[in-house]
């Protein structure tokens, strides 16, 4: 096994969360590719794990707290640590620790470039992102938002525990028609995914619905709302995790039109 910074031969692969080989993944369009352009400059640092055979099995990607969608100082946050589990595409990775060697990677980086603390954000229910696997390797709980668990480690004795930034507002409706508003930040192919499949149903409707897309990218945006990333229909948010298809998404909009 190796470990490596992501390089441009790798970009195609990892823009969409090494499931190049996925029809679904094809539906998140550019979104990620043009985020990793605009948070490359802002610190983001993404490693891969490579097999014996040079083959990539695993990523991590993660960035200065202060440009993420956290509250906290002088940390880095792990936006996602991934390794492919799918007997489809690249194969199953998994088991034969990689997301061990790419965490280790990752904290020795962030150590090096003066952070005092990694956080992570994980799920209660074991089945991704699993909050119980940080723990594991010396994270603690920070902060908890339904089944998002907030996780983190300080190196120093003076780090500041980290926090969610909750929801600050609802995006409104629209008296006489669907309003659906998207939110998108552009970090996960998956939510990307479900941004592209909310727009093209609202286009199915015509002017009975009305599509608003905030890019939430920039952090003022995000703070302004709360939101990185979702989907409101009339103000009501739908549920993205794991990401409704397309035929669920038109189905809940369809139900709002013939309120009309």
């Amino acid at each position: 096994m190796k470990i490596i910074d992501l390089t441009p031969e790798h970009y195609a692969s990892y823009f969409q969360c090494l499931e190049d080989w996925s029809d679904e993944m094809q539906e998140a369009g550019e979104h990620k590719a043009n985020w990793y352009r605009k948070y490359a400059a802002r610190g983001l640092r993404v490693k891969l794990a490579l097999d014996d055979h040079g083959t990539v099995g695993g990523m991590i990607q993660y960035l200065p707290i202060e440009a993420s969608f956290i509250e906290g100082r002088n940390l880095y946050f792990i936006l996602c640590i991934w390794v492919h589990g799918h007997a489809q595409g690249r194969g199953d990775f998994q088991g034969k620790g990689m997301g061990q060697a790419l965490l280790q990677a990752a904290e020795e980086d962030a150590r090096a470039h003066g952070a005092k603390g990694m956080a992570a954000w994980g799920i209660w229910p074991p089945f991704w992102m699993k909050a119980s696997w940080f723990k594991k390797h010396g994270y603690r709980k920070a902060d908890r938002d339904a089944l998002a668990v907030l996780m983190w480690k300080p190196f120093t004795d003076d780090a500041a525990a980290p926090h969610w930034i909750r929801r600050k507002k609802l995006p409104p409706g629209t008296p006489g028609k669907v309003a659906v508003t998207a939110f998108i930040n552009g970090w996960c192919p998956a939510q990307n995914a479900v941004f592209e499949r909310a727009r093209r149903a609202c286009a199915e409707f015509g002017d009975q619905v009305i599509f608003q897309a905030i890019d939430t990218s920039e952090r003022e945006v995000f703070l302004e709302w709360g939101i990185a990333d979702g989907v409101y229909i009339n103000s009501e948010a739908i549920s993205t995790g794991p990401p409704p298809s397309y035929e669920n998404i038109r189905k809940l909009i369809a139900r709002e039109v013939k309120k009309l």
